[in-house]
């Protein structure tokens, strides 16, 4: 009767650790797409913000000051 609990309990242990890998595995799925969504919404914003500051440097910009000054 004893090498049949220690039978059952190594099956329920190997199916436990790779219940487990499972788990591991699809976390870290879920991670890595968390990664590349950040990564690519940072790129989104970083290319808005150039676009901002093009816009702002161009309003500033002396020779465009003079330019909207000259203006009648």
């Amino acid at each position: 009767m004893r090498p049949q609990f220690r039978f059952v309990f190594v099956v329920l242990f190997f199916t436990a650790v790779l219940i487990f890998a499972v788990y591991l595995r699809n976390v870290n799925n879920r991670i890595f797409y968390q990664l590349y969504t950040l990564e690519a919404e940072q790129s989104w914003l970083i290319q808005e913000l150039t676009h901002k500051q093009l816009q702002v440097e161009s309003l500033i910009n002396p020779a465009a000051v003079s330019e909207r000054l000259d203006r009648p």
